[in-house]
């Protein structure tokens, strides 16, 4: 009985289950832009803004407002992370390369940017499962721009 869990276990982990056995953000395991991995363990004791972010939108303007914010309190904690997403609307068509020069040129944005991901579906990033799964509100993001504060202790605040 004892292999039968353990394979159920495993079986779970393997097919997305895993997102919604995390404790916390902490749990995971990201890509940046440059294609390297990021801990989000790392960031145990800073407080998360995860925003799902696209290049041609008519909320792309919020980049600013997210530089501003990482610029005034990053020192304080705060970070910033921006998670390029093509899903609504083709608006984030660009390579990761492309992104990184729209962001740097246009809006100077120098918090962390992660690869493209899906945030819905079936190909969803684990990690937006699991941001979902435990915002309370939410069972899909509806559109760009849409935020997830993360608290110190990695848990989901809102």
């Amino acid at each position: 009985m004892k292999t039968v869990s353990s394979l159920a276990l495993v079986f779970t982990m393997m097919t997305g289950g895993l997102a919604l056995a995390a404790d916390s953000v902490h749990d995971f395991k990201v890509k940046s832009l440059e294609d390297k991995e990021v801990n989000l363990a790392d960031y145990k004791g800073k407080v998360l803004l995860v925003v799902n972010v696209a290049s041609r939108c008519g909320a792309t303007p919020q980049y600013e407002q997210l530089q501003a914010l990482h610029q005034k309190y990053s020192e304080q904690g705060l970070v910033v992370m921006g998670f390029p997403c093509n899903q609504f609307g083709k608006q984030e068509p660009g390579t990761a390369k492309q992104i990184q020069e729209f962001c740097d040129s246009t809006y100077q944005v120098k918090f962390p940017m992660m690869a493209k991901i899906d945030v819905n579906g079936d190909n969803q990033a684990d990690l937006y499962k699991f941001l979902k799964s435990h915002a309370g509100e939410t069972d899909d993001v509806k559109w760009n721009f849409e935020k997830f504060l993360i608290g110190k202790d990695g848990k989901v605040v809102a």
